[in-house]
């Protein structure tokens, strides 16, 4: 398995560490006193303020930037692409993954735009890696 592939894994663990960092602290708790909602988890996340709210919201965005990612490194590798590039990128994308949620959790919107960017620049190089 390629560094790329693996960073596919590891992708998919974002959301995971995300959705984690939103209920922490809330387990055990009554629901009554804020604790975590099995039974409507998305009403109890939709209440959620602050960091929590934040870390939540970065679990969303987390899901939304796999596919093109996934897609990505798959195009890139089913096209003969060099290893070497892919596996830089797909590095280049967990990397900013990482960055955008502690930029997220913290509170710095602009710098976590730009990060942002970042990633989707790494995702959709992926496709013309190959040229």
């Amino acid at each position: 398995m390629t560094i790329a592939n693996y960073c596919i894994l590891l992708a998919c663990a974002l959301p995971i560490v995300c959705a984690g960092l939103a209920k922490s602290g809330s387990f055990g708790r009554p629901r009554r006193e804020g604790g975590y909602d099995n039974h409507d988890p998305r009403a109890w996340a939709a209440q959620l303020t602050g960091r929590k709210a934040r870390a939540n919201a970065a679990q969303a965005n987390s899901f939304e930037a796999l596919p093109l990612f996934i897609a990505g490194v798959l195009v890139a590798q089913q096209m003969s692409a060099p290893q070497g590039l892919v596996d830089a990128l797909a590095l280049g994308f967990i990397a900013a993954r990482v960055a955008y949620i502690a930029a997220y959790l913290a509170d710095l919107a602009s710098l976590r735009s730009g990060i942002w960017a970042v990633s989707v620049i790494c995702s959709v190089a992926l496709f013309f890696s190959a040229n």
